[in-house]
């Protein structure tokens, strides 16, 4: 049974057309696996199967999604790229197949004695040829498909410089290229680049989805993702990544019972905004209404603007520490250099979502010391700021950034982007990342919204983990719903955020 996911590259168009089958409605979240778990079921699995079973396996598995992909495979010219590993192997045994039904295909060995020999007499019987590096560049212009098995699932580092002309001519070409397990050049494990790699309209990984075929930058190399199952069996407990489908999310949303008052929807505090920057409270007072808070209270010299759009928001001008009953705190917003209200926030023993100004204001010590949980939902470049490092480093390796930063605050990390990434407190754990993400989110504001709704989903009582996985979740598919293809602003997001929770609800 094979598993799609849509295509980053060609956003939303490349979409199933029912635009919500791609996030899931089977009710089973989505996971990842390291490299050598996966290799670890792999031997176990092939221990017990005949020699070669597994790896025919995957060969029907891809060249059943290479003929879906060329929709007539009669007389199509297909192009092979076979690097050294099984990889290669499994590419070689899928090329045999679609030689049979009637396709051109030829091999280009940049090794010809290292490649998998079972594979490439398979291909010659089934009236494939192989050639070598000099006749690539003119063979894959001319391709209809280009199937990537250069390098495997532990591939590091980029492509070699012998290899790394292929990559470019697929790209320069016409053709469809197709990636097997993985982009040839990405890692598997962290989603880095780290040099020349392919990028494929179609990746067709085998098993089980590796973290970089969900983790930016290298799930841009990924297009669309489809997952061939080949029968591994893989511990729950060795989880890299996970990713909440709608049915997740639906048994994680707070519902008010016949007996629910404000207080138990939550009570958020929203201490954010200033004379510069009045909007960011308004935004964030939005995305906690819409994220089902039984009520707000705001606390900040924006308390007119915030008044002037929600009137049933509860304002306070004497602090937070005297704003009234809080179950949950969203401090940062727009809040310029008051680093005041910022401790006096971290002070308390509620939950506290810490954003913006906040993660710059605040003091490392006072957010590791707490005794409530903490959510920091920073962007690359605060990310960065608050890592010591620049804000290349933390786009070229979020995994291990948005694991350090929750390790290093002992808080839960969202780290927003296109692949928005929320580590658990300390580190440790499976990584969840949002699914739902799209590219009409990079506008001013947006994350004001976020921040609103997660403060709202702490208060009413989610732990940090989920509160940030749903908070994402509904501000990506919200967005989505609001574009429909083109530009939105902040507040198109916050009036979407419903919309989002009727539709996950089902």
């Amino acid at each position: 049974m094979a598993e799609t996911l849509p295509c980053p590259r060609h956003g939303e168009a490349a979409m199933d057309a029912t635009r919500l089958a791609p996030y899931g409605r089977l009710g089973r979240m989505r996971t990842a696996y390291g490299v050598e778990t996966v290799r670890a079921a792999e031997r176990e699995l092939m221990a017990r199967l005949p020699d070669g079973a597994l790896m025919q396996r995957a060969a029907a598995g891809l060249a059943a999604a290479c003929a879906d992909l060329l929709g007539r495979v009669y007389g199509s010219r297909v192009v092979l790229l076979i690097g050294s590993g099984d990889n290669g192997g499994d590419a070689l045994y899928a090329g045999a197949r679609l030689a049979r039904r009637g396709a051109g295909v030829t091999a280009v060995l940049p090794a010809p004695d290292r490649a998998h020999a079972g594979g490439l007499a398979a291909l010659r019987r089934a009236g494939g040829r192989p050639v070598g590096l000099d006749a690539a560049e003119e063979l894959i212009e001319r391709a209809d498909l280009v199937v990537d098995g250069i390098v495997g699932i532990g591939g590091k580092g980029g492509l070699r410089p012998d290899a790394a002309p292929l990559a470019d001519a697929a790209a320069r070409s016409g053709a469809a290229v197709v990636a097997v397990d993985l982009p040839s050049g990405v890692d598997a494990d962290t989603g880095e680049v780290r040099g020349a790699a392919i990028r494929a309209d179609l990746t067709v990984t085998f098993g089980t989805h590796k973290p970089g075929l969900l983790i930016d930058p290298a799930r841009e190399y990924a297009g669309v993702v489809r997952l061939v199952d080949i029968g591994l069996a893989l511990p729950a407990d060795a989880t890299e990544l996970e990713a909440l489908q709608h049915a997740d999310v639906a048994r994680l949303l707070p519902l008010p019972g016949a007996e629910t008052d404000k207080y138990r929807r939550g009570v958020v505090g929203i201490a954010a905004g200033s004379s510069r920057y009045p909007g960011a409270a308004v935004l964030a007072v939005a995305g906690a209404l819409r994220g089902g808070a039984g009520a707000v209270r705001y606390v900040g010299p924006a308390a007119d603007a915030v008044i002037a759009r929600f009137p049933e928001t509860l304002v306070s001008d004497r602090g937070p520490k005297k704003a009234g009953r809080v179950q949950a705190w969203v401090v940062g917003p727009g809040a310029g250099d008051d680093a005041a209200t910022v401790a006096e926030v971290l002070a308390t023993d509620v939950p506290v979502l810490l954003d913006a100004d906040g993660l710059r204001l605040a003091d490392a010590g006072a957010v590791r010391d707490r005794g409530a949980p903490t959510l920091m939902t920073p962007h690359a470049g605060e990310a960065a700021a608050l890592l010591g490092v620049s804000r290349e480093e933390v786009e070229g390796a979020r995994l291990a950034s948005v694991r350090e930063l929750a390790r290093r605050y002992a808080a839960t990390v969202l780290l927003k982007g296109s692949t928005t990434l929320v580590a658990r407190a300390g580190g440790a754990g499976a990584v969840r990342v949002n699914p739902t993400g799209t590219g009409w989110l990079a506008t001013a504001g947006s994350g004001d919204v976020l921040s609103g709704l997660g403060g709202s989903l702490l208060a009413a009582g989610l732990p940090a983990v989920d509160a940030a996985s749903v908070a994402a979740y509904l501000h990506g598919l919200s967005a989505r719903f609001a574009a429909d293809g083109a530009p939105l602003g902040a507040h198109d997001v916050a009036e979407g955020i419903p919309e989002a929770w009727r539709d996950v609800r089902g």
